[in-house]
């Protein structure tokens, strides 16, 4: 059983420790050199400045209380049950060219995903995508 605040890992606070063993803190003279090379083995990403970015969520599409824009219009249109016209007045219809194109592509890969998935490491979301890509073929 520990005893005192500096025997092992706390909780927020000046006698919080660190369990994974990293330190960046210079604890001897010439350490920040080392530190700061750590540091710069990987950029640090760039983000855009938040402050400068203008958000006006209403600007654009309907409200939802407002009048409709298409007041003729069935609310299931688009739709394979209900009044109104069904799915295949969708833009491509059932199948658009590329959805064609991206199946053949897929095909034509489902050897190499098929080994992917066969190996031990790889994760379960992997898998499950693979045989969705699969499926859906």
């Amino acid at each position: 059983m520990a005893r005192g605040p500096l025997a092992g890992p706390a909780g927020p606070g000046k006698f919080s420790t660190r369990t994974d063993g990293l330190s960046f803190e210079s604890t001897e003279y010439g350490s920040g050199v080392e530190n700061a090379a750590i540091k710069a083995g990987a950029p640090l990403a760039k983000t855009a400045d938040a402050t400068r970015v203008k958000r006006n969520p209403v600007a654009s599409g309907t409200r939802l209380y407002d009048e409709s824009q298409r007041p003729d219009e069935e609310v299931t249109a688009g739709i394979d049950i209900g009044p109104g016209p069904g799915s295949e007045v969708l833009p491509g219809g059932p199948q658009e060219e590329d959805d064609i194109n991206f199946r053949s592509a897929i095909r034509e890969y489902m050897p190499v995903l098929a080994y992917i998935a066969s190996l031990p490491n790889t994760s379960p979301e992997t898998r499950k995508a693979i045989r969705q890509l699969r499926d859906n073929l």
